[in-house]
């Protein structure tokens, strides 16, 4: 299977929008994406996550500043990767424990005239999904205590299963389930009606940045024991064979690369797109079948970019024995992407049953 992992499956990770970009945070690679447009992939850029602003169970925006939401607290910055302004604030009771947070809209739900008047006197807020229970509220920020409206609104159904939402000024967003036209999100600019204004799809590049995206663009994730070399001696007699087995060991980087070659690493984010890439490999990896991956550990294995090494191998085969070389490999739809450095034989044609690598 492939499968984007939802919000609720993966601490850290978040959408979020505002007036001129829309960003992906992934606080398990310590870096954020920012795109102009996730349906072009457009001014894709990857930038650090300062460490106060890292493992946030939300992330949401609006004009000014970011919004980080750890328990019942509330963290504002004006820069994620600097944690500039910073300003910490409790929720309200009626915000906590929500599914999804979003910034306000100009054009949104039917809410009282005056929450328009707030906004437009830039005194902004925010939206709480309650996916489970089909509704959200309209809540506001400590700084506009002035106006108290906590109402709650039914969630159109078709607004209902998103995996992650994100607003901006003008619209709400949300990505889709997987579907046989792919990973979508829907535009729109009110949670309680079918008023969708678009349906887009994600661009590869933008998919390739979110856990279990490479399984979309690139196929799931295997990791096998592949068989390298057969040994069969016809003969009725002894056989010693001593030959230089060639074997690949390490990283694929051309297909690596490939993940990566639209983006633009920031300096701040203090990583090469090389090693970024590596990184969101290895977490594909990590994951369940459900989402692409193959549940096993490759972050113990130190890998170097792919090599061949030579073997110098001696066996002895019997009369009729055959002998089987096998190598542990990684990858992604047919394509192998890491090498492991050991090998195994086996008498038999059925790979080894043991795995190399430890359960994720």
């Amino acid at each position: 299977m492939a499968g984007i992992i939802p919000k609720n499956k993966i601490k850290g990770v978040d959408f979020c929008g505002s007036k001129d970009y829309c960003y992906i945070i992934r606080s398990d690679l310590g870096c954020y994406m920012r795109s102009s447009d996730f349906h072009k992939g457009s001014d894709l850029s990857i930038h650090a996550l300062h460490p106060s602003c890292q493992h946030g169970d939300h992330y949401f925006a609006d004009y000014s500043y970011f919004y980080i939401i750890k328990g019942d607290e509330c963290r504002r910055v004006t820069d994620l990767t600097e944690d500039t302004d910073s300003e910490v604030f409790t929720l309200h009771p009626k915000n906590r424990g929500g599914d999804h947070y979003l910034g306000f809209l100009e054009l949104s739900t039917d809410i009282p005239n005056f929450v328009y008047d707030m906004i437009h006197r830039g005194c902004n807020g925010f939206f709480v999904i309650f996916q489970e229970k089909g509704t959200y509220t309209a809540n506001l920020r400590k700084d506009c205590k002035e106006f108290s409206f906590n109402g709650e609104f039914p969630l159109h159904p078709n607004c209902k299963d998103g995996l992650y939402y994100w607003g901006d000024p003008d619209h709400y967003y949300f990505l889709k389930p997987t579907s046989k036209w792919g990973v979508e999100y829907y535009k729109g600019t009110r949670l309680n009606t079918a008023d969708c204004t678009a349906v887009l799809s994600v661009h590869p590049d933008v998919l390739n940045f979110l856990p279990g995206g490479l399984s979309i663009t690139n196929g799931p994730a295997f990791s096998k024991w592949v068989n390298i070399k057969h040994l069969n001696n016809d003969s009725p007699t002894p056989v010693t064979w001593q030959k230089k087995v060639t074997k690949k060991v390490g990283y694929n980087k051309e297909k690596m690369s490939e993940m990566t070659h639209n983006w633009k690493i920031a300096a701040s984010a203090s990583i090469s797109a090389g090693g970024l890439a590596g990184f969101i490999t290895q977490c594909q990896f990590s994951i369940s079948a459900e989402y692409g991956g193959s549940s096993v550990n490759t972050e113990k294995e130190t890998w170097t970019e792919e090599t061949e090494e030579e073997e110098q191998l001696s066996f002895e085969l019997k009369p009729h024995e055959c002998l089987y070389l096998w190598q542990y490999q990684l990858g992604l739809g047919s394509e192998s992407v890491l090498f492991c450095k050991d090998l195994k034989i086996t008498d038999k044609p059925d790979p080894p049953p043991e795995v190399p690598l430890p359960p994720a």
